[in-house]
C-alpha cells in the first residue's frame, strides 16, 4: 500500500510507516493543489499537518483512498463530508499537542505582563533602556478562561499556581466540574467587565466567530491583555486593532490569525504592544513526535483491518458491523444536534432510551453518535467517536441510558433528553422508516410531528390561531427559502402548537426576526441538522 505524507511530520512516524508496517511512503512536502491532485492518483492513505488542504477534488482523485490522518487537532483542511460521503476514515490526534499549546498561551500571557520580547529587541539593538519595558504582575490578577477544555483547563491550572483568580466563561459546564477545577463559573460579560486577562479556548464556530468584537471591547477594562492560541477569528482583528490604538486593550498575544500567514501589511506586525507568533502552538518536538507516531500508528491500524481511533467521522467497528449500524448512527447523530440546538446552554444530563430492535444492536456505539452530535456545534472538530463521552464528562453532563421493552408505537425508536438542573426536559424522538431506512423526527418536545432528519428546519411554537401556515409560509417565500416539507402538531385546538418546517436553505436574519416578532409566536428556533 502507498501512503502520501503530504506534510512534514515527525521523521519516526514516516520510519513507522516505512519499516514497522511496510508501507511505501511518498514525502510530498510542499506540494502545490496541482501536484497532490497527480500524487493522490494511487494512494490509499494521506497525512497532512494544516498546510495541505485535503478537498472534494482532492478526494476524487484518489479512488483507493481509505483514510486521511491529520497530525493535530483541527480537521480545517479536510473536507470531512466528501469524506464521508466516500467512506473515507478522517482522523486527527487530539491529545497530542494539549500541553504544548496550553504552555505557549501561557508564554504569551506571560509576554503580555512583562514585555520581554521588546526589552530582548532594545538590548540586541545596542540600547540600555530600563524605563520603557516596566510590565506588572499576575499575582492576584484576574484571568478570564473562554473555553474550559482540555487546553483552557490546562491554562487555568498553571494560572492558580502563579496566584491568580481564574474566571471561566464555558455555557456548556457543569459548576460541580468548575468546582474540581478551582475556577469560578461566569458570564461572558462578567468576564469582560472584570478580567485583567482574556484567554479564548474555543473552536471557531457560527456562535464563537467574533465572539471578541468591538462591542465585547468597550464592556472590557481599560488596561485589558488579551491572547488567542486557539482559532483566527473568535477575536474580531479589526476591533483589537482599534482596542489596542486606543489604550483599551494594553498588550495582546496572537498565535492565531483571520487569514494565515498573516498579511505583510498588516497593523498588528507594527504595534509594539502586540506579541505575535506564527502558529507555533503544537511546535514543540515533543508534540510533533507524538502526533507523528500516533497518527503513523492510526493510519496503519485503518489500512491492516484493526480498530479505528480518533476518527472524526466514522465510529470504531468492523466493517460489516458499521454497515449494520450506520442508518442508526445518523439518525443518533441528528437528534443530538437537534437536541442540543432546541434546549438551553447549561444541562446536567442528556438521557437516551431505546426500544425495539436497536436494543439488541451495539448501542454503546449509537449513544457516543448521539452524544457526538449533541457536541457537534459546542466542541467543533476536537470531538470524535472516541472522546465524546469524556468531553461530556468534562462539561459535567451526566448521560443515561435505557433500553426500555415498553410499546413505543414504532418497530424501533429512539429518544434523546437534554435535562436542565431545574429538572426541565428538552427532547427529540426519532425512528427509521422503509427499505431504505430513512431517518425520521417523530416528536420534539412530546409534540407528535413526522419531518426528514435532513437539512435544516425551522421549529415553530405558536398559540392555535388561524393563518399561522400561510403567515410562516408567506415570510420564508418573501426571502426565497424553499419549504421542502412541514409537520403540524397540537394538543387542544386553541392551545399551543408545534410546527417543524423542513427547508432548502437557511432563513436570512431578516426573515427569523419576522417569525419570532409576530406576536403569535412563542418560540422559534432554526436548527441545522
Amino acid at each position: 500500500m502507498k501512503i502520501l505524507v503530504a506534510d512534514k511530520i515527525s521523521s519516526k512516524g514516516v520510519e513507522y510507516l516505512r519499516k514497522q508496517a511496510g508501507f511505501e511512503v511518498i514525502e510530498g512536502y510542499g506540494s502545490s493543489p496541482e501536484k497532490v491532485l497527480e500524487l493522490v492518483k494511487d494512494v490509499h492513505a494521506i497525512a497532512v499537518r494544516s498546510e495541505t488542504k485535503v478537498t472534494k477534488e482532492v478526494i476524487a482523485a484518489a479512488p483507493l483512498l481509505k483514510v486521511v490522518g491529520r497530525a493535530g487537532v483541527g480537521v480545517d483542511n479536510v473536507d470531512v463530508e466528501a469524506a464521508t460521503d466516500r467512506g473515507v476514515v478522517v482522523m486527527n490526534t487530539p491529545a497530542g499537542n494539549t500541553i504544548a499549546t496550553a504552555e505557549l498561551t501561557f508564554t504569551h500571557i506571560l509576554c503580555g505582563a512583562r514585555p520581554v520580547p521588546q526589552a530582548a529587541a532594545s538590548m540586541k539593538a545596542g540600547a540600555w533602556d530600563r524605563k520603557s519595558f516596566s510590565g506588572i504582575e499576575l499575582f492576584r490578577k484576574t484571568l478570564g478562561v473562554i473555553g474550559l477544555g482540555r487546553i483552557g483547563g490546562e491554562v487555568a491550572k498553571r494560572a492558580i499556581a502563579f496566584g491568580m483568580r481564574v474566571l471561566a466563561y464555558d455555557p456548556y459546564l457543569a459548576p460541580s466540574r468548575a468546582k474540581a477545577m478551582q475556577v469560578e463559573i461566569a458570564t461572558l460579560d462578567e468576564i469582560l467587565a472584570q478580567a485583567d486577562y482574556i484567554t479564548v479556548h474555543m473552536p471557531l464556530t457560527e456562535d464563537t466567530k467574533y465572539m471578541i468584537d468591538e462591542t465585547a471591547f468597550e464592556k472590557c477594562k481599560k488596561g485589558l491583555r488579551i491572547f488567542n492560541c486557539a482559532r483566527g477569528g473568535i477575536i474580531k482583528e479589526s476591533a483589537l486593532i482599534e482596542a489596542l490604538k486606543s489604550g483599551k486593550v494594553a498588550a495582546a498575544g496572537l498565535d492565531v490569525y483571520e487569514d494565515e500567514p498573516l498579511a505583510k501589511d498588516s497593523p498588528l506586525r507594527s504595534m509594539p504592544n502586540v506579541v505575535l507568533t506564527p502558529h507555533l502552538g503544537a511546535s514543540t518536538a515533543e508534540a510533533q513526535e507524538s502526533v507523528g507516531i500516533e497518527i503513523a500508528e492510526q493510519i496503519t491500524d485503518v489500512l491492516k483491518g484493526g480498530v479505528i481511533r480518533n476518527a472524526v467521522n466514522m465510529p470504531s467497528l468492523d466493517a460489516v458491523m458499521l454497515k449494520t449500524l450506520t442508518p442508526y448512527i445518523n439518525l443518533g447523530a441528528k437528534l443530538g444536534t437537534l437536541v442540543q440546538q432546541i434546549s438551553p446552554k447549561q444541562i446536567s444530563t442528556l438521557r437516551i432510551t431505546y426500544w425495539g430492535k436497536i436494543v439488541d444492536l451495539d448501542a454503546n456505539t449509537i449513544t457516543r453518535a448521539i452524544q457526538r452530535g449533541y457536541l457537534r456545534r459546542v466542541s467543533g472538530n476536537e470531538v470524535n467517536f472516541v472522546n465524546a463521552p469524556s468531553l461530556m464528562h468534562r462539561l459535567g453532563i451526566q448521560v443515561e441510558t435505557v433500553k426500555s421493552n415498553n410499546d413505543c408505537g414504532y418497530t424501533e425508536l429512539m429518544a434523546v433528553d437534554a435535562i436542565t438542573p431545574d429538572g426541565k426536559i428538552f427532547s427529540a424522538q426519532g425512528t427509521l422508516i422503509g427499505k431504505n431506512a430513512q431517518p425520521r423526527i417523530v416528536n420534539i418536545n412530546s409534540r407528535e410531528v413526522e419531518v426528514l432528519a435532513e437539512g435544516g428546519l425551522v421549529v415553530l411554537e405558536n398559540s392555535d390561531v388561524p393563518g399561522m401556515v400561510g403567515t410562516i409560509g408567506t415570510i420564508l417565500g418573501k426571502d426565497r427559502v424553499n419549504i421542502a416539507d412541514m409537520s403540524l402538531s397540537r394538543l387542544t385546538p386553541g392551545g399551543t402548537a408545534y410546527m417543524v418546517v423542513r427547508v432548502d436553505t437557511e432563513p436570512s436574519e431578516a426573515a427569523r426576526k419576522e417569525i419570532k416578532e409576530h406576536p403569535a409566536i412563542k418560540m422559534a428556533k432554526f436548527v441545522q441538522l
